[in-house]
């Protein structure tokens, strides 16, 4: 899967419409001046080279250089990533909240006034325009309220904390910073409750369906003739088969967080990994594109995995 998506990234990339050229040199440069830099970046070489090259230097871990910065886009990617994992972290943990609290009323007695309610709002989250959304709350809890920061990461002129994880709310505890920290925590609300709100939809309608099926099994009726108790029922019974799509569809929401987040990120303004794919792109800076996708890709085919293990220790039923 790695192989098929770093072969297609470096396909496309070189049919798309631009040049990296171009976009480092502008349309105005003489022919020389473009001739010397294509041959200084490699790309006067044939594809089929360029190629066996590229693989080669993933093979040994070598992301390559900035067409642009001329900085390795490990050290690049190690600067945004930490930012869009701490966004992702927090927005799974506020939708998780939300979702499944939603769809848990609603599964304790369906068709009821919660039920209904929670559907709605789960196919409205689910409709809503990430950026309109994003636009909105700004709108509202920035401008008009002036109760949290509009975007970035710390306000104009504060340096981030000595460099630890690469998380500033985290960084800020180790380094025992409380001003970074409330700081830090302060412009991380509106991007993560945004984002949250989303993706809580998902978890409260997987979860809510998810508990439907289960209710109508045999062995739910069976536990009723017993005379087992509703609540027992629900908790003991019914809530654990939740667990194992619940799981799935959360680790893979996690993965795909990481790098799907574009819209928030550049509403925000938000330095992750997200909107420095989107200026890479831009600038037609091939290595960049390459390394954010492949790490993207890494990170989702290893939870993926890591989702199917969990899944075979809980289930039973599940073995490899």
């Amino acid at each position: 899967m790695l192989w098929i998506i770093s072969s297609l990234v470096f396909i496309l990339l070189r049919i798309a419409p631009g040049d990296p050229v171009d976009a480092i040199l502008g349309n105005r440069a003489n022919e020389f001046a473009r001739e010397s830099l294509r041959i200084k970046l490699g790309l006067d070489k044939p594809l089929i080279n360029q190629y066996l090259e590229y693989l080669n230097d993933l093979i040994h871990g070598n992301l390559g250089i900035s067409l642009n910065t001329q900085e390795p886009v490990k050290v690049i990617i190690s600067k945004a990533l930490p930012a869009s994992i701490e966004l992702a972290f927090f927005a799974i943990l506020i939708a998780s909240i939300i979702g499944y609290l939603i769809g848990f009323l609603g599964a304790v007695k369906p068709e009821g006034r919660i039920d209904f309610i929670g559907r709605v709002f789960g196919i409205g989250t689910y409709a809503l325009p990430p950026f309109w959304a994003a636009m909105l709350i700004q709108i509202i809890f920035a401008v008009l309220l002036g109760w949290l920061p509009i975007g970035g990461r710390l306000p104009p002129g504060m340096s981030p904390p000595p460099f630890v994880t690469g998380f500033l709310v985290l960084d800020s505890i180790l380094n025992k910073n409380i001003e970074m920290f409330f700081s830090s925590f302060k412009h991380l609300i509106l991007p993560s409750v945004t984002l949250g709100i989303l993706l809580s939809g998902i978890f409260s309608r997987s979860l809510r369906l998810n508990l439907e099926e289960i209710l109508k099994k045999d062995y739910i009726e069976a536990a009723k003739s017993r005379g087992i108790n509703d609540y027992r029922i629900f908790i003991k019974h019914a809530l654990p088969n939740t667990l194992l799509p619940i799981l799935t569809i959360t680790g893979l929401t996690i993965s795909s967080l990481i790098g799907g987040a574009l819209l928030i990120e550049i509403t925000f303004s938000w330095p992750g990994i997200a909107l420095g794919l989107q200026e890479a792109i831009n600038q037609r800076d091939y290595p960049v594109v390459q390394g954010i996708v492949i790490i993207i890709s890494s990170l989702v085919v290893i939870i993926s995995v890591g989702i199917d293990i969990a899944i075979a220790y809980i289930d039973p039923r599940v073995s490899y």
